[in-house]
């Protein structure tokens, strides 16, 4: 696959057909260990403006994705590689749902798609998560709100805090709402 780099987090695929299968995803894992922020992604739209987005993101479990929403638009991932538990909070960092999943063959579901604009994170459970991830464009970060009571990247140390603190949450919420 023709690949051009943008970053170390981001590459764009330069073929009309896009083709994607083992040699990417290492890559693509190799440059998420490798980075600051521990993703990398390769778009297989071409440009910003592009009305459909679509992506393969590697994820490595260490990456802290603050909690955000997204105005008027929808997302969806669909499992390729590893578990991840995606917190749902409302407006206040209340947990309001968990969202199991894993790749394919598990007993958790594959996909999801979050059509509302809700605050959002994940908690990868594996090494590494490797995602498809679809969203309309175009790109324009103004439409992506973070979440106000969640620290900021910049804070690593509130970062881990935070996200210690969640997984407990969602620990005990998981465990209420089973079986």
């Amino acid at each position: 696959m023709n690949l051009h780099k943008v970053s170390d987090e981001v590459f764009v695929a330069n073929e009309g057909i896009v083709r994607l299968g083992s040699d990417e995803l290492a890559l693509l894992k190799r440059q998420a260990h490798d980075n600051v922020r521990k993703r990398a992604r390769i778009c297989a739209h071409s440009r910003n403006e592009d009305l459909l987005h679509e992506m393969v993101i590697a994820l490595a479990a260490s990456t802290y994705i603050h909690p955000h929403k997204h105005i008027g638009k929808s997302e969806s991932f669909h499992i390729i590689e590893g578990l991840v538990d995606i917190a749902v909070l409302d407006d206040t960092g209340e947990l309001v749902d968990v969202v199991e999943l894993g790749q394919p063959g598990l007993s958790r579901n594959f996909f999801y798609r979050l059509s509302e604009s809700q605050f959002h994170t994940l908690l990868i459970k594996t090494d590494y998560l490797v995602v498809h991830e679809v969203t309309n464009g175009p790109f324009d970060p103004a439409r992506s709100v973070l979440a106000p009571f969640a620290p900021r990247e910049s804070d690593p140390k509130a970062a881990a805090r935070y996200m210690s603190g969640l997984s407990q949450k969602v620990a005990r919420y998981q465990t209420r709402v089973k079986p």
